[in-house]
């Protein structure tokens, strides 16, 4: 993938690069000694978990802190320093020398202006000459480089009416309209399925192979560090801690913590199943019972009747834990909203913990839902921020009655002894706690009533790597230890591989597939499922190389 001839000069030189913030009358370290040099064509991944300093250091090269930040050190851009230069010529570098596509572009693309317009303005303020009709004719071919499905109504079309992929893929067209040297992409593929991730990665990997631009490759997802990289930094709170090319961090790596790093990452075809437990859990009651399952939004206004979910059978027995996989908008967490009473059932049979769901009122549903625990994607949004964290865990028993005070205390103890957080961080705020703490409280508020069935939405899609492998870890301690049933919602296939007793595939609103882990993950026999798997990075270099090659060469390309 390295594009560069002897003697070609850099694009990007980091020399001794630092990152400080001034807190209570000090300058506080967040990123220090950061050395790299980047050529033409290069694929530089800098990894590590959250707060590590992967993404501020590399901010800071474009002068893009909070007020209270610094850059200090080095960084030149063919030659160009930019460490302390003007805000003026950091504005015209930019969008043209260096471009950004960030994690979200939801929220990084202007809401009330159109993708066209924005990507329009891009090429206007670089290229002051441009006349509008040259710019929109630009804009339109840009577009259709990145694939868009249909350029004209994207070039059209608001942020929010796009998916996720086609926002991604905006953003990309915006980064790369005025063809810049560099390119910073920060997590761009973290919140994407694994197949539009897949197309997203081919995506970079040809456009930047086209335009020899270098990109500086921001995550902590090390299958996706294994498909388009070709040396990696390793940070750890601030400092890296080992730089090598991809080969050699994947096959020898050298710190202790690259070493946990490469350990932590779910990889599918690891876990092997116990075929007794299975059958102990199979043959135990059912918790959740669906029988032609319908769910539909209702017309509103222009917008049209929509079947979320369409004629779908799934029992879950206690004590058992079912992966449902699939793609954004395949209806699993529409089933997962119904299964706890948020969305109602248009037809078929839904039954959670032996109440039928269907038609339920609103006392039964309060009793039922003492049976049934959930727990949210991101933690941060679902826990009240007004509140301390010891009592977003007693609410549910505070809501339930029957309790005293002292049984309420005493339960919120037993539960941060059981999710390993220490009893004096009942008295917290969520904004005081990491993510993956947070997603500990959430479980903990989620098995207050000690459920029978338990609903968990994309509850690790959202953490680092090792913090995912910790809260797994966890999770499948207490489900073991409580027993309850469980429907696991996620597009990670690698997690359901690590946690699952079955695994049932959704797409377009109807189940294409349900078996036992080994049947989906080894011996898929559905087309849909097959593309999912072939789809999913693996964290070994010459592995996905093959994967990628198998999935080009099924496309005809």
């Amino acid at each position: 993938m390295n594009h560069t001839q002897n003697g070609t000069a850099p694009v990007l030189e980091v020399r001794n690069l630092g990152i400080d913030f001034w807190v209570d009358g000090e300058w506080v370290s967040a990123a220090r000694g950061i050395d790299y040099t980047l050529n033409p064509g290069d694929v530089l991944a800098i990894v590590g978990e959250s707060g590590s300093g992967k993404s501020t250091s590399s901010m800071g090269v474009l002068g893009l802190l909070p007020g209270n930040g610094r850059a200090t050190g080095s960084a030149k851009l063919s030659g160009e320093e930019l460490i302390g230069a003007s805000p003026a010529k950091l504005r015209k570098i930019r969008g043209k020398g260096i471009s950004v596509i960030f994690q979200e572009p939801m929220t990084a693309l202007n809401p009330v202006y159109t993708i066209g317009f924005q990507i329009v303005e891009a090429l206007q303020i670089h290229n002051p000459n441009m006349h509008k009709v040259e710019a929109t004719k630009r804009a339109l071919e840009l577009l259709k480089q990145v694939e868009m499905p249909d350029p004209q109504k994207a070039f059209d079309s608001f942020p929010h009416q796009l998916s996720g992929g086609q926002r991604q893929r905006a953003m990309i067209a915006q980064s790369m309209s005025n063809d810049p040297k560099l390119l910073i992409a920060d997590e761009p593929t973290t919140a994407l399925d694994v197949t539009v991730q897949a197309e997203i990665l081919d995506l970079m990997r040809r456009l930047h192979t086209e335009l020899d631009s270098a990109i500086v490759l921001i995550t902590h997802d090390m299958g996706v560090v294994a498909d388009l990289a070709d040396q990696v930094i390793v940070m750890k709170d601030g400092a890296v801690v080992e730089h090598g090319s991809i080969i050699d961090i994947f096959n020898a790596p050298k710190h202790p913590y690259t070493q946990a790093l490469l350990a932590a990452v779910p990889h599918l075809g690891t876990t092997v199943t116990d075929t007794a437990e299975v059958k102990e859990r199979i043959e135990s009651e059912n918790v959740l019972h669906l029988k032609d399952l319908v769910i539909e939004y209702p017309k509103r206004g222009r917008v049209p009747a929509f079947r979320a979910v369409d004629g779908v059978d799934l029992d879950i027995r206690r004590g058992e834990v079912v992966g449902l996989v699939g793609e954004s908008g395949s209806g699993k967490s529409t089933i997962g909203r119904a299964a706890i009473g948020l969305l109602p059932v248009h037809s078929g049979e839904l039954e959670v913990a032996g109440h039928n769901m269907a038609g339920i009122g609103k006392g039964e549903l309060l009793k039922t839902r003492r049976e049934i625990g959930i727990v949210f994607q991101d933690p941060g949004s679902s826990l009240n921020p007004r509140i301390p964290v010891g009592e977003s865990i007693a609410e549910p028993l505070l809501l339930s009655g029957g309790h005293t005070k002292a049984e309420m205390t005493q339960r919120v103890t037993e539960l941060l002894d059981a999710v390993e957080l220490p009893r004096a961080m009942r008295n917290r705020y969520p904004h005081e706690l990491s993510g993956g703490q947070r997603q500990r409280i959430g479980i903990a508020r989620a098995l207050a009533l000690r459920p029978k069935f338990l609903v968990a939405d994309e509850p690790t899609s959202a953490l680092d790597v090792s913090v995912q492998a910790r809260v797994l870890t966890l999770f499948q301690d207490l489900q073991k230890d409580l027993g309850f049933g469980c429907l696991f919602i996620t597009h990670d296939l690698a997690v359901v591989d690590q946690l699952a007793d079955r695994i049932a595939v959704m797409n377009h609103g109807k189940l294409v597939e349900v078996g036992t882990r080994d049947q989906i993950l080894r011996n898929p026999q559905d087309p849909y499922t097959q593309k999912l798997l072939s789809a999913v990075p693996v964290p070994d270099p010459e592995e996905q190389r093959q994967r990628r090659e198998a999935r080009q060469a099924a496309r005809g390309q």
